[in-house]
């Protein structure tokens, strides 16, 4: 479930390229922007569940900072948000922090209206744990001043890249629960603007 976060830190790197430029700092508009992850639950079960409290940046430098305030997550069942913030996150105020760099020249000349792929990489923190994150993103200019980003494939993260499974673990038991998935799909839509 972690892995979310780390999807949420590859958009936040492509949407960077596009916002080359100028001198500005380019950041979310966060009601806009978000981060969803699928589970599956006694290998039938699949539900969506989205994490809203997203903030983040991309400077000129192409330095990409994301912040995703882990205690926005939505699983439509409010003792499960409970339940995840308590025994998957850890801390009712837990966020999880996205790092990491990107090359503007790939998307530097991208027209409004135009779009491209980029690649990304980073690192994603939650709780003294961090894990590399890599992911392939769908970048499109919508105005001079907007850019919206989302990936461009499903990504798959593990829960034991970002040391959970005991958190997992958790929830079966207090569910009553045969089984919940250890590898979560993700996608995420941001939009930036300067």
């Amino acid at each position: 479930m972690k892995a979310f976060l780390k999807t949420a830190a590859v958009v936040m790197a492509f949407a960077g390229p596009a916002f080359a430029g100028g001198h500005e700092t380019w950041k979310t508009v966060d009601d806009e922007s978000l981060i969803a992850f699928g589970s599956i639950k006694k290998n039938t079960v699949g539900e969506v569940h989205t994490f809203e409290g997203l903030s983040g940046s991309v400077n000129e430098k192409g330095a990409v900072s994301l912040a995703i305030e882990l205690s926005s997550v939505e699983t439509n069942i409010d003792i499960r948000n409970e339940r995840m913030m308590e025994h998957v996150f850890k801390a009712a105020d837990a966020v999880a922090e996205l790092k990491g760099e990107i090359d503007f020249d790939e998307v530097h000349d991208l027209e409004i209206g135009a779009t491209t792929v980029v690649d990304f990489e980073g690192t994603l923190g939650l709780a003294g744990v961090s894990a590399d994150v890599e992911a392939e993103l769908f970048v499109a200019r919508l105005s001079e001043d907007r850019v919206l980003v989302t990936t461009s494939d499903m990504i798959m993260l593990s829960t034991a890249d970002l040391g959970i499974d005991a958190g997992v673990d958790k929830l079966m038991e207090l569910a009553s629960l045969p089984g919940i998935t250890r590898v979560t799909p993700v996608s995420v839509r941001m939009v930036f603007e300067k």
